[in-house]
């Protein structure tokens, strides 16, 4: 028997659950309140749109931080090779980049929604833009329909919540589903901007802004524990420290004391002290006469050389040669621990992913059914799920949208 559907967001998890959840011959009513569907896939990637990672399920796995046992079965049933297979049958070609990262070949971002419009199109869905749910309508634990804004009543025999988070408010992420899910007697877990840039109180920091270094190792400690260490990019701002590294350690970081951590990077990992010694004493013997400055241009882009002399209090004009072991020593501590205390994180307007959410412990993982209302379901960025940069987040939310479309 063909069912009534109402999802609720059109965002990535939204398209596809009304594509699986239409192929049944339900009657589905796809409901956004911005004024075009995808909008946020839109800026994914910027604006070329990483839509998965081509990589194994342990490897995928690796990279949820948050909850990922809850997505075994979805990710079974359906892998970031499935979700390629998917895309190119709707005509969206992909190809896979670094990283084992996937883009359309387009490298068009609206070409994965489009495509996914255009298939709900044949599968007669009915889409209603610049239309907000204001609540749910709920009767002895089951889902009866919803009611919008405008008091309009829509009934319906299952209802998807697929509003996504609170990052990036521009597209329309604004906690809505939290405030619905709510309604119908979930727990809410408390949310923060993860995959963020950071604040640091340094302001020596500013004098580096629009820096980017590469091949550098950042560590992160909390609590004295190293909770992660990687080789990579970064990037200094007017703010503090922003780039990929930095994104990474955010989700790790996110809605902890910012007092226990500490960051810092090792801006020479190829070379241990050893080496990093003696790399500075050829250095003075080569040119003795030098200033210090001139030798840590050597090694450094010149602001950067300029602050690493000022924390180790060394006069910039000092010759190579008046350099004492001391000194040697500060240099390369601050060469192997340059600490970067931070302050804050940025807020949900630069934060890629949203941390926290719907409790997933109320919500069948093969299915996304809700445990509390039957015919209710959530799927995408609203549940308590986030994962690292590379495609991981977005897949994440094409997995869940899909689990609940077909178990309608």
């Amino acid at each position: 028997m063909s069912k009534n559907v109402v999802i609720v967001g059109a965002g990535a998890a939204g398209l596809i659950a009304a594509l699986f959840a239409s192929q049944n011959g339900n009657n589905v009513l796809l409901l956004e309140k911005n004024e075009k569907c995808g909008k946020k896939i839109y800026i994914t990637g910027k604006g070329r749109c990483n839509v998965t990672n081509l990589c194994d399920n342990n490897a995928f796995m690796a990279n949820v931080v948050t909850n990922p046992k809850f997505l075994y079965p979805g990710l079974n049933a359906f892998t970031p090779k499935n979700l390629i297979d998917l895309l190119e049958s709707l005509e969206c070609p992909i190809k896979i980049e670094r990283g084992n990262r996937a883009y359309p070949v387009s490298e068009k971002a609206s070409d994965i929604t489009n495509a996914f419009v255009k298939q709900l199109n044949k599968n007669q869905v009915s889409i209603r833009l610049n239309t907000k749910v204001e609540n749910l309508i709920i009767l002895d634990n089951q889902i009866k329909g919803v009611r919008l804004e405008d008091g309009e009543i829509i009934k319906a025999d299952a209802v998807i919540i697929a509003t996504g988070g609170l990052s990036y408010p521009s597209t329309g992420s604004t906690g809505d589903g939290y405030r619905l899910l709510e309604q119908a007697g979930h727990k809410i877990l408390p949310t923060y901007p993860s995959l963020v840039p950071y604040n640091s109180p340094d302001k020596n920091l500013i004098y580096l802004q629009g820096l980017s270094l590469k091949n550098i190792t950042l560590n992160l400690k909390y609590n004295g524990k190293l909770i992660y260490s990687e080789l990579g990019e970064m990037l200094f701002t007017h703010f503090g420290v922003s780039g990929p590294l930095i994104l990474t350690a955010s989700a790790h970081l996110a809605g902890k004391d910012l007092k226990k951590a500490k960051l810092s990077l090792n801006l020479k990992p190829a070379l241990d002290i050893e080496k990093l010694d003696k790399r500075i004493l050829r250095e003075i013997e080569s040119a003795p006469n030098k200033t210090i400055n001139s030798l840590m241009n050597t090694m450094f882009p010149s602001r950067l050389a300029e602050v690493i002399l000022e924390r180790c209090n060394i006069n910039p004009n000092l010759v190579n040669n008046q350099i004492s072991k001391k000194y040697r020593q500060c240099l390369i501590n601050e060469i192997q621990n340059f600490d970067i205390p931070l302050s804050s994180s940025r807020d949900y307007t630069e934060a890629v992913i949203t941390k926290g959410g719907a409790n997933v412990k109320e919500f069948v993982p093969q299915t996304m059914e809700s445990k509390i209302v039957k015919g209710l379901y959530a799927a995408g960025e609203v549940l308590d799920i986030d994962a690292l940069t590379g495609g991981f987040n977005l897949h994440i939310a094409f997995i869940t949208g899909r689990s609940a479309g077909i178990a309608i």
